[in-house]
């Protein structure tokens, strides 16, 4: 069981570093391909905006392959894009090829949340969710960095074929661990949209969306909200939501989602106020970055919890809406962060990725019906 959770951690930490690494990586892809360091940010957006948009329809073109057939599938289509990133001589073809790899990071997560769920019992789930997933808050803390400095030592083009081998060592993993396992899926794009109608499930999706625009608000422009070192920041944030994301899937199997979602949105709302005084210090944002990945991390198990309670019948279809509501906040949050940043400088950041956080909190208040009386595998 350990062998085939980690395979799928190992191809989300491929492509948590694929998708997350560009951001640092602004000033040589610019100064290679000519363009702003504005429109080289575009490369993270256009992947996010790919794979909100592609994540539901490619579910359904592939509903009939086998869950291991499509994992290998969604490795080799993120595996072929970074390759021709890499290889790509203009902008605009490397725009196309960001595209490529979104579509195959698009299928890979939330098929292998889906196989995840499938392979664990009700009582260890939020454990086996965490594990599959802390494979892109590990790449956050050591993808990224190490991602970074590559691209500086060696060009940004080293760090794609970095990101590339990744992706192949967890192609090879996943078919070499992974059995055949069996998920109900349907094929037919209306439904794929059915649980939209569910008031329940929109819930969900508004805490997801909401709170990631929240906190990739700040985490985009980090780099102009601190004047400290900013990889001893970017490390010690990494290393927190490695924490947090573990400690969550922990903590939802003992106490329920609702706890933790809540306890979570909370505190990191807190934290992204308090970014002036992080910046006071090396030693204060070393802390503060640390506590803020946790909590940020924290919520993200129990947000699959709560999705696989909300559509116990169409579990892939409703991880697959959650991770188009995930990357849809990444989108606002480098859209809307980058206009703040332009208008009212980091102030701004901070106030906007703040306000973010509080919708989220208050939001998740509104519409999250209290189970409180319910199993443990039924608090959602």
């Amino acid at each position: 069981m350990s062998s085939r959770l980690y395979s799928l951690a190992v191809g989300n930490f491929a492509i948590g570093t694929g998708m997350f690494v560009t951001a640092g990586l602004l000033p040589p892809i610019s100064a290679d391909l000519g363009v702003s360091r504005s429109a080289a940010g575009q490369l993270m957006t256009v992947f996010a905006l790919a794979y909100a948009v592609l994540s539901p329809l490619l579910a359904a073109l592939t509903a009939r392959l086998s869950r291991r057939r499509l994992l290998l599938l969604a490795l080799g289509v993120f595996v072929a894009g970074n390759a021709l990133t890499a290889l790509a001589p203009t902008y605009p073809l490397v725009l196309a090829t960001r595209v490529l790899a979104a579509a195959g990071a698009a299928m890979f997560t939330p098929t292998a949340s889906g196989v995840a769920n499938a392979l664990s019992t009700p009582e260890r789930r939020g454990r086996a969710l965490a594990l599959v997933m802390g494979g892109l808050s590990v790449s956050s803390a050591i993808g990224v960095p190490l991602g970074t400095w590559l691209g500086g030592a060696a060009g940004w083009r080293a760090t794609l074929w970095l990101v590339t081998g990744l992706g192949v060592l967890g192609l090879a993993w996943v078919a070499a661990a992974v059995p055949e396992v069996v998920v109900a899926s349907s094929g037919r794009l209306k439904e794929r949209f059915a649980p939209l109608a569910e008031r329940r499930v929109l819930a969900v999706l508004a805490t997801q969306l909401l709170m990631f625009a929240a906190g990739f608000t700040a985490y985009t422009y980090i780099g102009s909200l601190f004047d400290l070192p900013l990889t001893a920041v970017l490390w010690a944030w990494g290393l927190g939501g490695v924490a947090g994301n573990q400690l969550g899937g922990r903590l939802t199997d003992l106490y329920g989602p609702r706890r933790m979602i809540i306890l979570g949105l909370a505190a990191s709302t807190v934290f992204l106020a308090l970014i002036p005084v992080a910046n006071l210090a090396l030693p204060v944002a070393l802390v503060w970055a640390f506590l803020w990945g946790a909590l940020g991390w924290l919520v993200a198990p129990a947000q699959q919890f709560r999705t696989v309670a909300a559509v116990p019948g169409n579990v892939p279809i409703g991880l697959g809406l959650l991770s188009s509501a995930q990357y849809l906040g990444l989108f606002v949050a480098g859209l809307a962060g980058g206009v703040a940043l332009d208008a009212y400088g980091r102030a701004g950041v901070t106030a906007l990725a703040t306000a973010l956080g509080l919708t989220a909190l208050l939001v998740t208040l509104a519409t999250y019906r209290d189970l409180a009386k319910a199993p443990v595998a039924e608090r959602a």
